[in-house]
């Protein structure tokens, strides 16, 4: 019965150390992960009233949150009893299998430091690389978000992006529009290049400098073609690179210029056969 006593004894002694110990332990992550989302609510706020990059934003807010993890699971194991020491050893230890493991994940998050340290685009800017292309909407900690012109997001390792060739069609204030427009062998090449010019230059948002070309670039097999290249600031380029075609059919049909299509002549021949 003594020892039965002394067991009952140092279960509860223990149940209540250890119950306590879990409970405390509760109320720490509760409060911590609400702390956090304060903290990282708050410094969104601080850097949106701050003249820092766009890019920079969402991945300071990614690291910030993350640490913040760190350090509040770091407390909770404490205030469980575990040893950091020995944590660390146990840490230590399984260093390798670790890093082996999540060797995908510290590569995605050294190339978003090489992405936002280099630069080579910004948050805004619409960009072509890791087999994709969209508008940049966010760099962060492991990743970069693209929206692509119909609305579809793309969310793109940084590891991998940061390794390929990146088009930024964004990075300079102004684009070349590249057009071709092919008119019959049969047609006025003098008076096709006059309307041409007639409408690129009166086009507004067309800029005078860099000056544009407009050129006969090559002899088709059924059509003469013109190279027509004006120079637009970039977000005019889909408009204007529209707008060019409409107005370039209106102008060739009025004018009688015919814009060749690929076709295909048939000829049937009978063959009389002598009966007799």
């Amino acid at each position: 019965m003594a020892y039965l006593e002394q067991a009952k004894q140092l279960l509860m002694t223990y149940g209540v150390d250890y119950g306590l110990a879990i409970l405390k332990a509760l109320i720490i992550l509760i409060i911590g992960l609400w702390i956090i989302k304060a903290l990282r609510n708050g410094f969104g706020r601080f850097l949106s009233n701050r003249n820092i990059d766009d890019s920079l934003k969402p991945f300071l807010k990614s690291l910030l949150y993350n640490l913040l993890l760190v350090l509040l699971v770091l407390s909770v194991l404490s205030t469980l009893g575990v040893q950091m020491t020995s944590f660390v050893a146990i840490v230590g230890a399984a260093g390798l299998a670790v890093g082996l493991a999540l060797q995908g994940t510290l590569q995605n998050f050294a190339g978003g430091v090489i992405l936002l340290v280099l630069r080579p685009f910004r948050v805004g800017d619409y960009i072509e690389g890791g087999g994709h292309a969209g508008t940049v909407r966010e760099i962060q900690i492991f990743n970069t978000v693209l929206i692509t012109p119909d609305n579809r997001r793309i969310v793109i390792p940084n590891g991998s992006l940061s390794n390929d060739s990146i088009v930024n069609y964004s990075a300079e204030p102004t684009r070349r529009v590249d057009l071709v427009f092919g008119i019959g062998y049969d047609d006025d090449i003098k008076k096709a290049k006059e309307l041409l010019e007639t409408i690129v230059s009166g086009d507004e948002r067309v800029l005078k400098d860099p000056a544009h070309t407009i050129a006969l670039s090559e002899l088709a097999d059924s059509s003469v073609n013109f190279v027509v290249r004006p120079w637009v600031k970039k977000e005019d380029y889909w408009a204007v690179y529209f707008d060019m075609h409409e107005k370039v059919k209106l102008e060739f049909d009025g004018a009688g210029i015919s814009i060749p299509y690929p076709q295909r002549d048939i000829h049937v021949y009978n063959e009389s056969t002598d009966k007799s």
